[in-house]
């Protein structure tokens, strides 16, 4: 009898942004790339490509198209709310990718409006303190 596997929501959102051009494309809109041939340049990603997951994305309501040109019609991809919730999942991914995967300094250092350097963080909103490995218990599980 085959498994059944677990209900998830890690696994629903994997099943719109988990592919590496999605997260890319995401990134480049975040760093303010909207147009498709800036998103093509900056990821590297062959155009079919980007063409299908930035559709995916537009469909799942991650990105909307914004028209920006009449003659000929241009579009440029902008986020949603959906979308700009992402922003510290993208930034949590970095830090993990800046920490243990990339050797040396990292490529991109973020500032915040203070003038300190960025550093992501998750912290529980009833108290407020930083959340920790080890320190979650599921309440419920699918």
């Amino acid at each position: 009898m085959p498994a059944t596997p677990r209900e998830c929501s890690i696994a629903n959102a994997l099943g719109v942004i988990g592919e590496r051009w999605s997260l890319l494309a995401l990134r480049e809109v975040f760093f303010g790339a909207r147009r498709f041939d800036q998103i093509v340049q900056n990821t590297g990603a062959s155009r079919d490509i980007l063409a299908a997951r930035l559709r995916k994305l537009v469909d799942a309501g991650v990105l909307e198209k914004q028209q920006y040109e009449v003659h000929p019609p241009r579009y440029e991809y902008v986020l949603t709310e959906s979308g700009r919730a992402l922003q510290p999942v993208l930034l949590s991914l970095m830090e993990w990718g800046d920490k243990y995967v990339t050797e040396g300094e990292p490529p991109s250092v973020w500032e915040h409006s203070c003038g300190a350097v960025l550093e992501p963080r998750l912290d529980c909103t009833a108290c407020g303190e930083p959340v920790k490995s080890g320190q979650l218990q599921a309440l419920r599980l699918g």
